[in-house]
């Protein structure tokens, strides 16, 4: 457990369990406006191809992350920092999280999407050393049709040849 710089009460990852899932929800629902359903959670924790966090303070849930790693490759397919906590640093804790998790499932680069409309998470994103690699046309529901995806990743270990 981490001690936090910002509050006197403890802050942890842990693993994402079935009875999280309405807090879950409630954050997810006021961070997204085009949020993951219930489905898409409840299939990552029964499916041992993804590995589901919380983040949380205190008894409450702040933050949590999605990842999938297979083959030296690790995916950060949903990660969310709650609205209240946003803009306070959470966001760079949670992806550094996210990261050590990706390096104990032995992956050597993280890949993420992220909306090109959202600069904080672009900006956050390049800051911790991610590089744009593509973009996916039309991966995104909008308010207007679809919205594109930027591709991200990341290096996270340097092997020699």
């Amino acid at each position: 457990m981490k001690q936090s710089t910002q509050s006197t009460q403890l802050q942890y990852l842990r693993p994402m369990l079935h009875e999280d899932l309405t807090e879950v929800m409630v954050g997810e629902l006021a961070s997204y406006p085009y949020p993951w359903t219930l489905g898409n959670f409840k299939d990552c924790i029964d499916n041992k191809a993804y590995s589901c966090w919380v983040f949380q303070q205190g008894k409450q849930l702040n933050g949590h992350v999605v990842i999938s790693a297979v083959v030296k490759e690790a995916h950060i397919l949903n990660i969310c920092v709650y609205p209240e906590l946003q803009g306070k640093g959470w966001g760079r804790k949670l992806l550094a999280e996210a990261e050590a998790i990706a390096e104990k499932h032995d992956a050597e680069t993280v890949f993420l999407e992220v909306r090109p409309s959202n600069k904080a998470g672009i900006n956050l994103y390049q800051s911790e050393g991610y590089n744009e690699i593509g973009l996916r046309k039309g991966y995104y529901p909008a308010d207007n049709g679809r919205e594109d995806a930027v591709v991200m990743a990341k290096t996270l270990v340097f092997k020699s040849l």
